[in-house]
């Protein structure tokens, strides 16, 4: 998908780098003090929803949850605006147990006049990720 909106190239980089597996990649998208909301609501991770700040929250994120997993997105629809950029995608995910899982999910990523992200906002069934882990 061509974009030159500052937004979705930094989402769909960012994406991009999760499925390669890049870690440094996808470090390199994020803004030193970025939160991530992943998912919006909070999880095991996020507790209280606050969200996880900062670089060294980014790193534990990215080796608790991609890491041990493959994660694939199947981009949908990207919708740029101002300082935003809404990502429609499917999620398939393999975890390092076997478990699969699939879902659908709605990204929004922030970015600064730099375009590195400075928020993301993911809306996805956590339930849905959890029981299949579980199970």
């Amino acid at each position: 998908m061509f974009t030159t909106h500052p937004a979705a190239v930094a989402a769909l980089t960012a994406m991009s780098a999760i499925g390669a597996g890049d870690r440094d990649a996808w470090l390199a998208c994020y803004a030193p003090d970025a939160v991530l909301h992943d998912p919006v609501g909070g999880s095991p991770l996020d507790p209280h929803g606050a969200g996880l700040r900062g670089r060294a929250a980014l790193e534990r994120f990215w080796e608790l949850t991609v890491a041990p997993s493959q994660v694939r997105f199947e981009v949908a629809a990207v919708h740029p605006a101002g300082a935003e950029a809404a990502v429609v995608a499917s999620v398939s995910a393999r975890f390092a147990t076997g478990a699969r899982v699939g879902y659908d999910g709605v990204f929004v990523y922030r970015v600064d006049d730099d375009g590195r992200i400075v928020s993301l906002r993911a809306y996805w069934d956590l339930s849905r990720v959890l029981s299949a882990l579980a199970g």
